[in-house]
């Protein structure tokens, strides 16, 4: 008899505080498929995709509005490409974020953690359905957006280059799937959605305040010559002239690029010919004598985004599997 309740004890207590290193392909199927259907139901998903579809819409009404010289010259495409990436690098982050915001703290905080541990899931199919959910639900709601928006971005602009088109979806979903990592993983580590939701708004102010504050801190250090921030002269064509500038030590750079945004903009090159995106490459060139480093090239740009993916959840699952619900 005390056989029989001990082993029921030991069965009630595994998915609350006895580890589980297994990973179950069915198990984490099956968690996924719940969670993409749940967000299904309700708003979020078809507001998502709303949200998407008028975005590029708007984007694409503005453009061929304004931008009839555009139009003579067969450039809309690339000014559309320029202008969603620049809006996207600042939404997607935002959404995929709240996505994931309680995507396990919510469970933890409620209690239903238990109740769904239960079942034949471990906490690493749990952590890795919820990631694949949630990214589902974000790279659906794109490409719904986006496939919708196609037939009207034809309309306004007269056509448009469909490979670019593709690219930036897809670099557009690759980068949510990042920032949704990073967001399910956050929220794998605390059970409070407050706290989750605290470590979400920092995320939020690491990458688009802090981050993007690198380089005029480093520009201002090195104006005061603080050791390890002196400049690097360079030479450039300015209007048929050589004029000499000064570019930061290239540390800055690869710090300042392993920011997911930053990445984001420099994959684009990888799969769009958008000239406002291979501009910006051309001037980077430029600063370090005509060869880009490698930390600065479209490939590593796309390693970082993987990065990005991978690192934030092979902790999760680490860390996730350890601790007392």
């Amino acid at each position: 008899m005390s056989t029989e309740s001990e082993t029921e004890t030991g069965t009630a207590d595994r998915g609350t505080t006895a580890p589980s290193s297994s990973i179950t392909l069915e198990s984490v199927r099956a968690v996924a498929k719940k969670d993409f259907q749940d967000s299904v139901r309700s708003w979020l998903f078809w507001g998502l995709s709303l949200f998407f579809f008028t975005l590029l819409v708007a984007t694409t009404g503005v453009v061929s509005y304004f931008g009839e010289d555009l139009a003579a010259q067969g450039a809309t495409t690339d000014v559309l490409v320029g202008f969603v990436s620049e809006i996207t690098r600042l939404i997607i982050p935002l959404i995929a974020l709240i996505l994931g915001w309680k995507a396990i703290a919510g469970e933890r905080e409620s209690g239903s953690i238990k109740i769904l541990l239960s079942l034949p899931h471990s906490r690493k199919d749990v952590l890795l359905g919820k990631l694949i959910g949630r990214s589902a639900v974000l790279s659906l709601s794109l490409t719904i957006g986006f496939v919708l928006a196609a037939a009207v971005v034809a309309v306004l602009l007269g056509g448009f280059d469909v490979g670019d088109y593709v690219g930036l979806l897809a670099v557009s979903i690759l980068y949510g799937i990042a920032y949704t990592s990073i967001a399910v993983s956050l929220s794998s580590l605390t059970r409070s959605t407050t706290i989750a939701g605290a470590a979400m708004f920092g995320v939020f102010i690491l990458f688009y305040v802090v981050w993007n504050a690198l380089t005029s801190v480093a520009s201002l250090l090195a104006e005061r010559g603080i050791p390890l921030f002196e400049t690097i002269s360079y030479t450039t064509e300015m209007q048929g002239q050589e004029v000499e500038l000064e570019r930061l030590p290239d540390w800055v750079y690869f710090v300042v690029n392993l920011d997911p945004g930053e990445a984001y903009g420099r994959t684009l090159t990888l799969v769009t010919d958008t000239d406002m995106i291979e501009l910006q490459a051309q001037l980077n060139e430029e600063m370090f004598g005509g060869e880009l480093p490698f930390f600065l090239q479209d490939w590593f740009a796309l390693l970082i985004l993987v990065f990005w993916i991978v690192v934030p959840i092979a902790v999760a699952l680490y860390r996730f599997d350890r601790v007392d619900l």
